[in-house]
Parts: C-alpha cells; sequence; structure tokens
C-alpha cells in the first residue's frame, strides 16, 4: 500500500468517510460519482444501502484509515469524533503517517484544537471544514489548515463541494461555520419576533411576507452591513448617528407595540441599546 504522501506527487487522492448520516452519506456519493477511491465506515452496517456508488462499510475507522490518504468525520459531536479519532479501532491506531483527517463535525473551537494536536501526535493533519448546504447535493466548505495540505486534498473536497473556501490557519474553518451559524439562527429569531408581531396585532403574515420580499433596499440583507462596512465608500458608518436616531424611534414604537399586544420582544430589547455599536462595528470589545 503506498505511503499517503504520494498523493502529493500526482497520484489519484484516496479518500475515506466516517459517518454516513446526512451530510456524510451526501460527501460519500458525491466522492464517489467524481470517481474517487472511496472506503466508508457507520455503525450501520447498511448505511451505505441507498448510496450510488459506495462500497458497504469496512469493519473500523482504522480499516478505512489504512485504505485512504484523507479521512472524512461527519458525526454527531466531540465525543464522538474523539472516538473515532483515538478510541478502539480508532483511525490514527492505524498507523499511517501523513494522513490527513477531514473534520466536518461542527464542534468548538477547543475540541477542534484538541484533535488537531491528537493528530499531530501521530503523524497526521487535521483541517477543520465547517460544511453548509449550497443547493444539489453540494456543500459551501470552510477550511482550515495548511494551504499546502489543503492543496493536497482539493480534488476529494472538489467532488463534494459547490465552494471551497480557505479560511486561514487551523481552527479558523470552524470559526467561519460557527459565526455562520449565529447570522442563521439569529436571523430565524428575528423573523419570528417580528412575524409574532404582526399576527397578534392583526395582520396577516403573508402581508410581511410580501413587503420583505418587494422591498428593494438591501437593509434586511444578512450581508448588507458586512458589505458596506468593507466598503471604503460605505455609508452606515459615516451615517450611524443619523441612522441610529431613525433605529431608536423605530426600535422604542415596536417595543411600544409589544407591551401593547402583551408580548415579550427579547431580541428588539437586546438590540436597541446596542445599535449605535452595531452601526459603528464596535464589537471588538471583551464582555
Amino acid at each position: 500500500m503506498r505511503a499517503p504522501s504520494d498523493a502529493a506527487q500526482g497520484d489519484t487522492v484516496t479518500a475515506g468517510v466516517i459517518g454516513l448520516g446526512m451530510i456524510g452519506g451526501g460527501v460519500a456519493r458525491n466522492i464517489a460519482a467524481a470517481g474517487l477511491p472511496l472506503t466508508v465506515y457507520d455503525i450501520r452496517h447498511d448505511a451505505a444501502d441507498r448510496l450510488t456508488g459506495v462500497a458497504a462499510p469496512l469493519g473500523s475507522p482504522a480499516d478505512v484509515a489504512r485504505a485512504s490518504d484523507v479521512v472524512l468525520i461527519s458525526v454527531v459531536d466531540a465525543k464522538q469524533v474523539r472516538e473515532v479519532l483515538a478510541g478502539e479501532h480508532g483511525l490514527l491506531g492505524a498507523g499511517r503517517r501523513g494522513l490527513v483527517v477531514l473534520l466536518l463535525s461542527t464542534v468548538a473551537l477547543s475540541a477542534v484544537r484538541e484533535f488537531a494536536a491528537l493528530c499531530a501526535g501521530h503523524g497526521a493533519t487535521l483541517l477543520d471544514a465547517g460544511v453548509t448546504q449550497a443547493g444539489d447535493g453540494k456543500l459551501v466548505s470552510m477550511i482550515g489548515g495548511p494551504a499546502e495540505v489543503v492543496d493536497r486534498v482539493r480534488p476529494v473536497l472538489d467532488a463534494f463541494s459547490k465552494a471551497v473556501v480557505h479560511c486561514g490557519p487551523v481552527g479558523s474553518g470552524m470559526v467561519t461555520k460557527i459565526a455562520r451559524n449565529v447570522v442563521t439562527y439569529a436571523s430565524w429569531a428575528v423573523v419570528r419576533e417580528a412575524t409574532s408581531m404582526a399576527v397578534r396585532a392583526g395582520v396577516d403574515p403573508e402581508r410581511l411576507i410580501e413587503v420583505l420580499d418587494k422591498a428593494v433596499t438591501g437593509g434586511t440583507s444578512p450581508l448588507f452591513l458586512l458589505r458596506d462596512h468593507l466598503d471604503a465608500e460605505g455609508v452606515i458608518r459615516r451615517q450611524a448617528a443619523y441612522i441610529d436616531a431613525l433605529a431608536q424611534k423605530d426600535l422604542a414604537a415596536a417595543q411600544e407595540l409589544g407591551r401593547e399586544i402583551d408580548l415579550a420582544t427579547p431580541v428588539v430589547d437586546t438590540v436597541r441599546p446596542r445599535m449605535s455599536a452595531v452601526l459603528e462595528g464596535d464589537y471588538e470589545g471583551s464582555v
């Protein structure tokens, strides 16, 4: 069996996937469809039965590691990642120096650092890969780790990714994913609070949808503020005082409406006193 380092010299990269759930299963199917050599493992012996082109799981993570240049881990949490890496028959026990471990599971940054050190102690390199759905069965992959290692496994990344974004050193992919999740869940909370306010005040939520859909301003886009702040000609910071005055008036009206209809407004209550900092981009201080 050839050494993993041979892959950097132009050989086909061999891949392994551990965990064939919603994300891992799709990743494995795309890698197989790209024609790359693939082995898989899952605690469910029938996990690959409905994955076109994917062979039956091997007996252990170590077996997958022995057959792979890069092993992708897609399990539920840090405890399961730890077991896959270093448990009985874990992949690091296979002794494949030069192995690349691609972590797809969303875990805390401290866990990423722990796993990177654990891999390094066994002659392997960890890349953290925050992923999110991009449609058509593909993912946006946010990668943290050495650029030369990312380049080495690029054929595997490209097989299942609509876009591959190298975010920086190890851990930066997970930081990007966590930040992206904050945007997602906070947006959901905002929409739920606004919709509840409209409904309780007697407005059909379809009218709110119509307004948001038809409005031409980019102000409701989660990217609007970020792009404007990165633009040297951006207007938000330069007009922060004026915009904050409008926001204070509008958010005060939302709080008054909430009291009138007996609706808690925790999002509005949190945002209003911080609005100036939002507009100025002054979120660097410690909490």
